[in-house]
């Protein structure tokens, strides 16, 4: 009996590891479904304020404007796979997040502290990255273990799902996970009009200020600030793209100002 069991759950074992070793039992589908618990679960639960398209819809349009236009950089790997969504959440924190499935949430707080929209678009190819990389998942079966996961996959533990669902905007990411993150923004922005290495604009704001300490958790999960930096200008050279800022200074105080 052992037998029989041994070899079918190693096909499911060996199948689900991604080229890195990655293990991952979900299925591109399932990352979907998590997505639209998770954001059923957050404009539920109460606890992000988040901002409506309906009264701020000059926000929105530009924080549309930047994600589509790194979405349709032709880099994104499940760009027609996911139901891509991104909101803004009215809080003073330097924060963003990504959930399975291509959802995305942006604080406030870290729109008006960014210099640069080629700042922030860094920090949304970063996000968009963790979920078209499939990270959450990724990093739920570490957590959970096989013989759960196993459970979810054959429908025998609902319960799980759901609390699983509940519980993916605080999850963290490896430090693979947050390197590929960094990497895969470069390769997204060189296709774009912004400065491929955006996202080491916010990590360099944050060395010159001495706040390095205060870094939010989706960019401060090691290695550290400065060694991010050099590694992802070391990628933008690998890639040959540009590292000039982005004449669209303007827009970027537009949107600023747009929020409340």
């Amino acid at each position: 009996m052992l037998k029989k069991l041994f070899f079918p759950l190693l096909l499911i074992f060996l199948l689900s590891c991604d080229k890195d070793g990655d293990l991952n039992f979900f299925s591109v589908e399932q990352d979907k479904e998590f997505g639209e618990q998770v954001k059923t679960e957050i404009e539920s639960s109460g606890e992000y304020n988040l901002m409506s398209r309906s009264a701020y819809p000059e926000a929105y349009s530009h924080l549309d404007r930047i994600t589509n236009t790194i979405l349709n950089s032709g880099e994104v790997q499940h760009l027609d796979n996911f139901n891509w969504e991104v909101f803004l959440i009215d809080e003073d924190v330097l924060n963003a997040f990504a959930t399975p499935g291509g959802k995305l949430y942006v604080y406030t707080g870290l729109i008006k502290y960014l210099e640069t929209e080629d700042q922030l678009a860094g920090v949304m190819g970063h996000e968009i990255a963790h979920s078209d990389k499939r990270h959450s998942t990724d990093a739920l079966t570490r957590q959970y273990g096989f013989q759960l996961l196993l459970e979810i996959i054959l429908g025998e533990n609902q319960q799980l799902l759901k609390d699983i669902a509940g519980s993916l905007a605080s999850l963290q990411y490896s430090r693979k996970n947050e390197s590929e993150a960094d990497e895969t923004s470069v390769e997204y922005l060189g296709n774009t009009i912004y400065n491929c290495a955006g996202a080491a604009g916010f990590f360099e704001k944050m060395i010159e200020e001495g706040s390095t300490g205060g870094t939010p958790e989706f960019l401060s999960t090691h290695p550290n600030p400065d060694n991010r930096v050099e590694a992802i200008y070391e990628k933008a050279d690998e890639e040959n793209c540009s590292t000039e800022t982005s004449n669209n200074s303007s827009q970027y105080q537009d949107f600023q100002n747009s929020l409340p």
